[in-house]
């Protein structure tokens, strides 16, 4: 009981602190938040070695886990990976400071000038599993946008948290701000994420999870105060009947192939009945080749005694692996019918040179990113000029698609008069 009180009177100091460092923050200039952010380039580059030495003691630990080729991937680190994040950090401090940006101005009847102005949300609670990176980006995202933030990593990528969060306290330092803007929980015990859940005693106002169905799940329906999350990354790419074929294979290969457990990859190929002669099997074949293996309707069987029988589950399916299920479709309504049924809202894509159509399944399909002529693999922050993500979210309140920038700040109203009152 002793560890548990213990722990509990650690989780309330790191939210009390991240409060008061919230507000200070809030009013931080951005040439502060900015140098801020290079002092951590600059200190990730100069401390390299020893992350990536600490990320080798976390890669060793999970392999003895058998945790799968996926989750080693997202944990592992190395001297490009790192320069990666240090740019993004880079990145971040070229975009716009959204504090302070006056949405809109009016003035009403009464005299009354009227400004809706972003403010940050507050302190945000990023609890996340695998991927060292997160450390980064989220607290990146936060500090330029106003807000202190508590990280929780996963006991697998402890190692190599911890020393990304010490380039943060050292850099925060360095730039003359509250060095609880970036605060993490440096333990493996599960019950600090049920306290961060349960907020902190209300010093906790979003929570964001990064990771597999179990946390987020947990998360969804345990969390007392808001999330931005998405469950699942069920996937689409409809290759069109007026597609151009090379294009298509290439788009298809790539939203499966190029790394195959982000919750951007492809999971589920849809090909239109009217192309299945020209279009299936140089598709269906490539993806065989790359060593995907595929799992198909009688149409795409018949293209590759490789080619295994799908099962209603495998529509359903978030594979995280070279594993891709196929279907045929009549057109594009029943394409259209078949990721409302299936899908899980996250990236849908489209591949066709017909604009009228193309045009047609951006309006109809409602997920949080809809594409044309594009790779699902393109649904991250930095991808859309964001300089990073601190996660996509699927809800349809405040944030939908790439929470950045924007995303984690909501609004306030300034109202300035001259004396008025208010009639009886």
């Amino acid at each position: 009981m002793s560890d548990v009180k213990s722990l509990e009177s650690q989780m309330l100091r790191l939210g009390s602190q991240a409060k008061i460092a919230a507000r200070q923050l809030a009013l931080a200039p951005s040439a502060k938040k900015n140098a801020a952010l290079q002092n951590a380039a600059n200190e990730l580059r100069a401390d390299a070695g020893n992350i990536i030495a600490a990320n080798q003691k976390d890669l060793k630990r999970a392999e003895a886990e058998n945790v799968g080729a996926a989750r080693l991937d997202r944990i592992m680190l190395d001297a490009a990976r790192l320069e990666g994040i240090a740019k993004a950090l880079e990145a971040i401090i070229q975009l716009d400071d959204p504090v302070g940006d006056v949405m809109a101005n009016w003035q009403v009847e009464s005299g009354l000038d009227i400004s809706r102005v972003r403010v940050p949300l507050g302190v945000i609670g990023v609890i996340y599993e695998s991927r060292p990176n997160v450390t980064a980006d989220a607290a990146a995202l936060c500090l330029k946008s106003g807000n202190a933030v508590i990280l929780r990593g996963s006991s697998e990528i402890q190692n190599s948290a911890r020393l990304i969060h010490g380039c943060f306290s050292r850099a925060l330092k360095a730039a003359e701000l509250n060095e609880h803007c970036v605060q993490i929980v440096d333990t493996p015990d599960r019950a600090a994420v049920g306290m961060m859940l349960a907020g902190l005693d209300d010093t906790v106002d979003v929570i964001v999870p990064r990771g597999g169905k179990g946390l987020v799940g947990r998360v969804q329906d345990e969390a007392r105060v808001p999330v931005f999350a998405h469950l699942d990354g069920v996937c689409h790419v409809y290759v069109e009947a007026a597609s151009e074929v090379t294009m298509a294979r290439e788009i298809v290969l790539n939203a499966k192939m190029r790394r195959t457990g982000i919750c951007g990859a492809a999971e589920t190929l849809l090909v239109d009945a009217h192309c299945v002669d020209t279009h299936l099997k140089p598709i269906v074949e490539a993806l065989l080749e790359a060593g995907c293996a595929v799992r198909g309707d009688a149409p795409t069987q018949s293209v590759d005694a490789r080619v295994t029988p799908a099962t209603e589950q495998d529509y359903y399916e978030e594979y995280l692996d070279a594993i891709i299920a196929v279907k045929t479709v009549t057109g594009l309504d029943e394409a259209v019918a078949h990721i409302a049924q299936y899908g899980s809202g996250h990236t849908e894509s489209i591949v066709s040179e017909d604009a009228e159509k193309a045009t047609d399944f951006l309006n109809r399909v409602d997920s949080a990113i809809v594409m044309h002529n594009a790779s699902t693999q393109f649904a991250d922050g930095g991808e859309f000029g964001m300089g990073a993500e601190i996660g996509i979210a699927t809800g349809r309140f405040h944030a939908r698609g790439p929470v950045g920038l924007e995303q984690l700040t909501s609004f306030k109203y300034g109202v300035r008069g001259q004396g008025q009152t208010r009639p009886k």
